[in-house]
């Protein structure tokens, strides 16, 4: 299991092919990648804060969940922080598991923690101002299937 919170680009198919590598217990790999979306179409970047050291141990302690739940082989969480310009990869979720009802489960059980409970603040800055991204009803609902 990997967790890294970094404000360094990555390349999702690198991440990827790199991801459990060697493994024949593996029967599916599943894979998310979130970029940075310019809604209205005048976003200059995405500027996003976490605690160092809090995030990722709130991070990780989800993982674990996820691995006990869902029996998973590996997980990998990537997270990155900073100023994001659109269309950069933000975040990339990947799960290993010996079947892919388990490695979907997780991988979307993840995507909806990170979305809503994961200790990130957000703030869209355009060329008129900056506004923090607020919590949207739709990912809390999303939440309350698991």
């Amino acid at each position: 299991m990997a967790v890294r919170v970094q404000s360094a680009a990555f390349d999702p198919g690198a991440e990827l092919a790199g991801f459990a590598p060697g493994r024949q217990d593996i029967g599916a790999v599943v894979s998310f990648t979130g970029v940075v979306r310019d809604t209205h179409g005048d976003l200059d970047h995405m500027l996003i804060e976490h605690y160092p050291g809090m995030t990722e141990t709130a991070i990780e302690a989800i993982a674990d969940q996820a691995v006990a739940r869902w029996a998973l082989v590996d997980v990998l969480v990537i997270h990155r922080y900073g100023a994001l310009a659109p269309g950069a990869p933000i975040m990339m979720v990947a799960t290993a598991a010996g079947h892919r009802a388990e490695a979907f489960a997780a991988a979307d059980f993840l995507m909806d923690y990170l979305k809503s409970r994961a200790p990130f603040w957000k703030k869209e800055v355009t060329g008129s101002g900056a506004e923090w991204v607020a919590a949207k009803e739709t990912d809390e609902q999303a939440l309350k299937r698991w």
